[in-house]
């Protein structure tokens, strides 16, 4: 994973509501422990058409939608399985943040532990951000907060220790084994 520190993005919109985990990258899929090469298959069922070709309508398939960082999803995004493998597709996609006004906690913590940022705006907000596909906004993790293109920031909460691991681009066994010196000192002070 990258550090995540301040990122600026253009939005890109999936308005749906209830979008959940067999949606974001379909059971099929599932057969990998990879956490590359899922991007591909991210939204199969709605980004390609039967025969593969891409969904002209859908999207993550339109110009402007290039180099989106940042998704704008309707309500109760990532419901459904647990299925670590979604935030792996939207991670390798290039997704950074998922904003909706109401995210599913099993994928949420998902996200947390795989680079995503999951991020819950009120309802006037989030509205706002459905009406506004393609906004510049700025992600400024280290100051928790959101700015919006009419310059306002709005702050933002996230627990400190998923702060930290995405501020610096670990997971959670990547933040302990960096313990390891200290671990082994302690270790060699206490005679074990």
């Amino acid at each position: 994973m990258e550090p995540f520190g301040r990122l600026r993005s253009r939005t890109v919109v999936l308005p749906a509501t209830d979008i959940d985990t067999d949606q974001i990258i379909p059971a099929r899929y599932l057969t990998t422990t990879s956490r590359t090469g899922l991007g591909r298959h991210l939204f199969a069922g709605w980004r390609y058409t039967t025969d593969g070709a891409p969904q002209p309508g859908f999207a993550l398939n339109r110009p402007e939608a290039a180099g989106c960082a940042i998704l704008v999803a309707g309500r109760n995004f990532g419901c459904g399985s647990s299925r670590e493998h979604a935030a792996w597709a939207l991670y390798d996609y290039g997704i950074r943040v998922v904003i909706s006004s109401e995210i599913a906690d099993i994928f949420r913590s998902n996200a947390l532990k795989n680079g995503l940022l999951p991020m819950v705006v009120d309802a006037g907000l989030h509205a706002w951000l459905l009406a506004h596909p393609g906004a510049e906004l700025e992600v400024d993790l280290d100051a928790c907060r959101l700015r919006l293109p009419d310059g306002r920031e709005l702050p933002f909460t996230l627990e400190s220790f998923a702060r930290h691991c995405l501020l610096h681009g670990v997971d959670e066994l990547g933040h302990l084994l960096a313990q390891t010196p200290a671990i082994e000192a302690f270790e060699r002070q206490n005679g074990r």
